[in-house]
């Protein structure tokens, strides 16, 4: 397994303007990084121009882009508004593409009030499916996160990726820190669909959250045949330029000796 870093985990400082995106690289590279998570939120401008030079600053960094992070709510009620997410999704794998990622993240959306669940779902599958057409036209994969609502158990998330379980372009960013209950079953349910990963610090249980133990979930990654990325979103109150380093030597550390 490799290590990256997402750009959600410096979002403040990228918001803020304390941080450049080259910054954010430059900060990767210092920390040791494979590789990176590139979001989309986080880009100044989206031409083709601008694509092409992050490529080359992380290339000439020595890094990789694990994959490429975008929002959106495929179960949106108001048929327009799905349509302008679908669009997005299938937007951004063309960009992906572009920036040399294989995988890009998307969400599922939370299922409106008043819907009925298995036609919210239907919303969601016929979001992927259409997307998924572009997705093997550009060569990079859909990683459906865990990130509550429908996709916050793995159950949830199963019913949802079912449909795809014989297409190649579909599936699972699964996310450590957005399950709760037993979440060491639910990630052994989940790791065979895994794609790639979101890792971080602390896991919901309850009305509070607790320290995940990587080296079981690396074990429990290996077991299933996960060889790929291990990609940090810092969420912790620390200051990432410190918290991202020293959970990126913890994690090191599970992936050296679990």
């Amino acid at each position: 397994m490799k290590l990256s870093c997402c750009a959600y985990s410096y979002r403040q400082l990228l918001q803020g303007g304390q941080m450049t995106y080259e910054g954010f690289l430059d900060t990767c590279a210092a920390l040791g990084f494979d590789a990176v998570e590139l979001t989309q939120y986080y880009f100044p401008e989206e031409t083709d121009a601008y694509l092409n030079h992050i490529k080359r600053e992380v290339f000439a960094r020595g890094l990789a882009v694990s994959g490429t992070a975008v929002g959106g709510n495929f179960a949106n009620e108001d048929a327009g508004k799905r349509r302008q997410q679908i669009e997005h999704v299938k937007d951004w794998l063309v960009k992906s593409q572009k920036l040399g990622s294989a995988c890009m993240r998307v969400f599922a959306g939370a299922k409106p009030d008043g819907v009925d669940l298995k036609t919210a779902r239907s919303w969601v599958v016929d979001g992927l499916a259409e997307c998924s057409e572009v997705a093997a036209k550009c060569g990079v994969i859909l990683g459906l996160e865990t990130h509550g609502g429908m996709t916050g158990t793995a159950a949830g998330v199963l019913a949802l990726l079912k449909p795809f379980k014989k297409d190649p372009w579909v599936g699972l960013n699964l996310d450590f820190g957005n399950l709760s209950g037993d979440i060491y079953g639910q990630y052994e349910r989940l790791a065979p669909s895994a794609v790639t990963t979101h890792v971080k610090v602390t896991v919901r249980q309850g009305e509070g959250r607790e320290a995940v133990d990587y080296r079981r979930v690396v074990r429990l990654m290996r077991a299933a045949g996960y060889d790929g990325y291990m990609a940090i979103e810092f969420e912790e109150k620390e200051a990432p330029v410190v918290g991202v380093d020293r959970f990126a030597a913890y994690l090191r550390g599970c992936i050296l000796d679990a």
